[in-house]
């Protein structure tokens, strides 16, 4: 076994196009439902479509942080009073959102051919300054956007089980379950009899581990490594600046995967579906080969553009296919001593 391939998870071993991508799009409508006029927002906001093409433009690729760009965006189409200093977290949440006026933001969605790129191109860069103060800190502490994300994601129990704490805005079965399985199980097990499998995601750990044990799929990975590991390495840097994340496109997985698995002569490979992970592959230590995914793109032939700007060296039409692409590259690669 002297290759590793390790995997990035959504959209390329777990379809989460009804999970992950629905619930940035819910988050953003639950978040404005207390304002005015937010009976005239349409329902949906916008399309999946449209916001896998801002995702794959790249450096979003953690979902709470996509969603409050997004509805940072939406918001500075909003008309809202000052912001009381005294105030933070549900309590300011509470107090200014009543305040605010989506009409103008309706109309848009409602009017606009691909409403929300125009909004995220015309908008680009400007700080909105409600999403800025209602996405500081975590669940619980302030992060009522992050909050919200997660009580629509995990659904009440799963919720309570992570946070110790009762949802406050969602009380639905949680959009988890609504994940299938993209690679097939006979797949993983032809390849883990000639390779290490790993996995490097941007998932908490306990969301990485419920699909892969739902579907009992965590028997074929020697090595998963997710954002829990990422902020634990952070906070063990005291050198390192607190807001520096060593989240993809950070090669800081990849490498902590390839030290534990380090031989001489081993070759490392990264699937992913997002431009961070392309980056990430091209700037790690042990030189991963990025081979890019576009299996569950609306757009498959903009995302494997994005994809090669990044770095991919090989693409995958099929994350299925796998066995065949390194079929193949087994037939090109030089002989010893050639």
């Amino acid at each position: 076994m002297n290759r590793l391939i390790a995997f990035d998870m959504d959209g390329v071993l777990i379809d989460v196009s009804r999970s992950y991508r629905d619930v940035v799009r819910q988050t953003a409508r639950l978040f404005l439902l207390p304002a005015r006029g937010a009976r005239l927002l349409p329902d949906p906001l916008f399309s999946l479509s449209e916001l896998a093409v801002i995702k794959q433009a790249g450096g979003l690729n953690n979902d709470w942080d996509l969603s409050c760009h997004i509805i940072g965006r939406l918001m500075n189409l909003v008309e809202c009073s000052d912001l009381p200093d005294d105030l933070a977290g549900w309590r300011l949440y509470n107090a200014v959102l009543p305040t605010c006026d989506v009409t103008q933001l309706a109309e848009f969605l409602q009017n606009s051919a691909n409403p929300l790129q125009q909004i995220c191109r015309d908008h680009a860069g400007i700080p909105n300054a409600v999403t800025t103060r209602l996405y500081a800190g975590d669940v619980g502490s302030g992060n009522i956007i992050k909050q919200i994300f997660q009580e629509i994601y995990l659904g009440p129990d799963l919720f309570f089980d992570t946070y110790a704490d009762q949802p406050r805005t969602y009380h639905q079965p949680g959009y988890i379950h609504r994940e299938n399985v993209i690679i097939q199980p006979a797949v993983l097990r032809k390849l883990s009899h000639d390779n290490l499998l790993a996995i490097a995601t941007g998932r908490p750990r306990g969301e990485a581990l419920y699909p892969l044990k739902r579907y009992n799929l965590l028997h074929f990975f020697v090595e998963i490594l997710t954002l829990d590991d990422c902020l634990a390495a952070q906070r063990q840097a005291p050198s390192e600046p607190q807001s520096k994340s060593l989240s993809k496109p950070h090669p800081f997985m990849l490498d902590a995967i390839a030290e534990k698995r380090l031989a001489p002569g081993r070759q490392f490979m990264y699937v992913g579906d997002m431009p961070d992970d392309m980056q990430a592959a091209k700037r790690s230590r042990a030189g991963f080969i990025g081979i890019g995914c576009t299996t569950s793109a609306p757009h498959p032939a903009l995302l494997r553009q994005r994809l090669e700007q990044a770095g991919a060296r090989y693409m995958l039409a099929d994350v299925n296919h796998l066995p065949n692409l390194l079929d193949q590259i087994d037939d090109h690669r030089p002989e010893p001593g050639r």
